[in-house]
């Protein structure tokens, strides 16, 4: 199943930056974890966590397709250097 593309009205309201995107997200999982939101802002949390979502499943996507042409076409197990 390939990972759906943000509609481009909701590409602008994203971060510009997998990181910026990765910490908006585990702070509205905490609020959204916390079970104190009225059900309104519940929904809207939910929607915004799955753009977020979708944002960053992409952003790894496409560093994981750079990663491959780099590579070849099958990527290579990464050893850190001790």
């Amino acid at each position: 199943m390939a990972p759906s593309s943000p509609s481009p009205a909701l590409s602008a309201d994203l971060p510009d930056t997998y990181e910026a995107a990765l910490q908006e997200l585990e702070g509205l999982a905490s609020r959204l974890g916390s079970g104190q939101l009225p059900l309104d802002q519940l929904l809207s949390g939910y929607q915004r966590g799955a753009q977020l979502l979708a944002f960053c499943r992409a952003r790894l996507q496409a560093v994981e397709n750079q990663i491959k042409v780099l590579e070849g076409t099958e990527l290579k197990s990464w050893t850190q250097a001790s």
